[in-house]
């Protein structure tokens, strides 16, 4: 399980901030395309002026390393996920 520290500000804390890049992503109604970074960058660094370039490389290096985005050159996408319900009595 990953716990963040209890004395980091959760706003900048990576998981937050991934969650919010996803949210981002799907807002632009653009699940199953390939997205710039860049454009993702820009959109990432407007909403608080603490956000760094650094963080958002280090966030998506997570998003990517528990397999939720997809990278093609200077682009990213967001894997879907295919959810299966566990048969409880066969």
């Amino acid at each position: 399980m990953i716990l963040p520290h209890p004395e980091n500000d959760l706003r900048l804390n990576i998981m937050v901030l991934g969650s919010e890049i996803i949210k981002f992503m799907k807002s632009r109604g653009k699940e199953e395309k390939y997205i710039l970074v860049e454009n993702i960058l820009t959109a990432f660094l407007k909403e608080d002026e603490r956000r760094t370039p650094d963080l958002f490389l280090y966030t998506l290096v997570f998003l990517f390393s528990v397999g939720l985005i997809d990278q093609k050159g200077y682009k990213v996408k967001i894997i879907p996920q295919i959810t299966k319900q566990p048969k409880l009595f066969d």
